[in-house]
């Protein structure tokens, strides 16, 4: 029997940087989001409190210089919701909003000293 592999069956790895510059690195599923690999690893200082649905500032992370063009800009829905996040940049996004691609292997994502 032929197994196609999906999306689902391809990993890429997240690098979570805490405020102290603690690094952590995770695996998360092609198709998932930020948010969703870091609660399943237990990353410090993403909290999650809608579970994903852009309607808290609670998993808001700053997006590595290098990996902003990747993952790109935040829709106006995830704009709206910075605005209750403490201390926003202009490299600020909400976890749950950055969908994994392939093209998200080795990202950068800096928590901030505390969520809002």
């Amino acid at each position: 029997m032929l197994r196609v592999i999906g999306n689902e069956d391809t990993m890429a790895k997240l690098q979570f940087v805490d405020f102290g510059g603690m690094v952590r690195t995770v695996e998360a599923a092609v198709g998932s989001t930020a948010m969703e690999a870091a609660i399943k690893n237990g990353i410090p200082g993403i909290e999650a409190e809608c579970g994903g649905a852009c309607a808290c500032a609670t998993c808001h992370v700053y997006v590595d210089d290098a990996w902003q063009t990747a993952v790109g800009a935040p829709t106006a829905m995830e704009e709206d919701m910075l605005d209750f996040a403490y201390d926003v940049r202009p490299n600020s996004r909400l976890s749950c909003q950055i969908k994994i691609t392939d093209q998200l292997d080795g990202v950068i994502l800096h928590t901030p000293e505390r969520q809002a």
